[in-house]
């Protein structure tokens, strides 16, 4: 994704439920939030099931996009909904949430997390869920601002295929 061109006038930005047709637009973010995190970016299998994961028949994840008042993309979410068997409601899962950094300190992930939680509330959740990097302070300090508390009495694991290959068998 080549940098955008940005014009002296401030960008507004809003923040809508991303379409088929801004499929290109929202790889282009993940493959921005891969070189940021120093990863390698998806490659082109894991591209079409992005693709299909968000935009196909059966949707696995649901994708926010935000963009400035010219149409540029800015910034996306990925969220999903997992279920909490001792509140006995769903949780909103936040698993990205990224803004380009020619978009940063323009209050475009405050309008992304208001959002997400004006959908969490529409959808009887009684919770939000999401992981931080240790090394994002940014990140860190952005969300306890927002009232978000770091659980410390919780660790997350993770089985990864070969660790499902392994256990299923």
């Amino acid at each position: 994704m080549g940098r955008p061109q940005l014009s002296r006038k401030p960008a507004t930005y809003r923040v809508r439920d991303a379409r088929a047709k801004d499929a290109a637009a929202f790889l282009g973010l993940v493959e921005a939030l891969a070189d940021f995190e120093k990863l390698d970016p998806p490659d082109a299998a894991a591209r079409r099931r992005l693709r299909r994961d968000a935009f196909g028949v059966r949707p696995r994840i649901h994708v926010l996009l935000a963009e400035t008042s010219r149409g540029e993309a800015a910034a996306y979410a990925i969220y999903f909904f997992t279920y909490s068997s001792f509140l006995a409601k769903p949780t909103l899962y936040l698993e990205d949430l990224f803004v380009h950094p020619d978009h940063r300190r323009r209050r475009v992930a405050d309008l992304v997390m208001r959002r997400l939680a004006a959908i969490a509330k529409r959808e009887g959740c009684g919770r939000m869920e999401w992981v931080v990097l240790d090394w994002n302070k940014g990140a860190q300090a952005f969300y306890e601002r927002l009232g978000a508390r770091h659980l410390h009495d919780w660790f997350t694991y993770r089985l990864d295929h070969r660790g499902i290959a392994r256990l299923s068998k």
